[in-house]
């Protein structure tokens, strides 16, 4: 048995208009993982996940999840596999409990077997087990999603935009059951546009853009890959004299009365700058630097 969640080859989708929304994705995602699926509005995203749900049919190429192909098993596949949809589509007129219990009927769990019960516990809905769908507020609303798309217990859990228009302990909240089940063995795949979220929860992280992966690797790694950096001084007194810069160095003098110089670090030394500095006649109070993040990247990665 492979030790990938999902493996992804040539993976193609053209739609009928000629849109080809995905060329030839290659991509392979660790198990036991909690990984970033990034990219800008029309990346095809989206179509990725709703591939690997079973609701689009894809062009060619293939897809594996927990091992099965989804062409040669597609029963074992699907349900290998749970999709929290970034949509809030939830019949109104089902119960929490009623829900949860319609989902894991249409994955053919018995009765004996359906976890109902603990999963609202897990989405802390156990004292809305009762209320009608249409009398939830929409952060209860995607917790009872997040609940659909665990109960016939997948090998792996899809996030498509978990977090969007949610309020903090909701975030919070959502959060703290990810690193729980993540704990328990199951890989997560998170889609995302709150990149700080990514940037803490990621193991691994592919970005993709224009249909085609463009990046991927480890979150430490691809944080490595820029080279930008940002050294910050507070000057002892109010500093208003020009400072002769090394080229490629560039100066923006804050509200708060520091200064940031921006600089890439393989072609200027940290000293060079601390140097000019001192030529314009400048007395430091402190200094700290500040990485790249992870939008620093996705910027870089997506913007041709």
């Amino acid at each position: 048995m492979t030790q990938a969640a999902i493996e992804i080859t040539g993976l193609r989708k053209t739609y009928s208009g000629g849109h080809e929304a995905l060329k030839g994705v290659d991509l392979t995602i660790p198990r036991g993982s909690i990984f970033g699926l990034l990219g800008p509005n029309g990346a095809g995203k989206s179509t990725l996940i709703n591939i690997l749900a079973g609701l689009v049919v894809k062009t060619s190429g293939n897809v594996k999840i927990w091992g099965f192909d989804q062409d040669l098993n597609p029963r074992q596949s699907r349900a290998s596999i749970g999709v929290m949809p970034q949509e809030l589509n939830l019949d109104p007129f089902f119960t929490a409990r009623g829900a949860l219990d319609v989902q894991a009927g249409l994955y053919g769990v018995p009765k004996s077997e359906r976890r109902t019960d603990q999963i609202l516990d897990i989405i802390g809905l156990s004292d809305k087990a009762d209320a009608y769908a249409r009398s939830l507020s929409g952060g209860m609303r995607r917790r009872l999603l997040l609940g659909k798309a665990l109960v016939h217990t997948p090998h792996v859990l899809v996030l498509d935009e978990p977090t969007a228009g949610v309020d903090i302990e909701l975030r919070n909240m959502l959060w703290d059951n990810v690193r729980k089940l993540n704990a328990q063995g199951m890989t997560i795949i998170l889609t995302t546009h709150y990149l700080e979220e990514a940037e803490q929860m990621c193991d691994e992280i592919a970005i993709i853009n224009h249909g085609e992966k463009v990046a991927q690797d480890s979150t430490a790694n691809l944080l490595g890959q820029i080279d930008a950096k940002t050294m910050v001084i507070t000057p002892s007194d109010a500093a208003q004299g020009t400072i002769a810069l090394p080229q490629g160095v560039e100066l923006t003098r804050r509200e708060t009365g520091t200064l940031a110089f921006a600089y890439d670090r393989k072609r200027t030394k940290a000293e060079d700058i601390l140097s000019a500095v001192h030529k314009a006649g400048i007395s430091i109070e402190d200094v700290k630097t500040e990485e790249a993040d992870l939008e620093d990247v996705f910027l870089t990665l997506t913007k041709t």
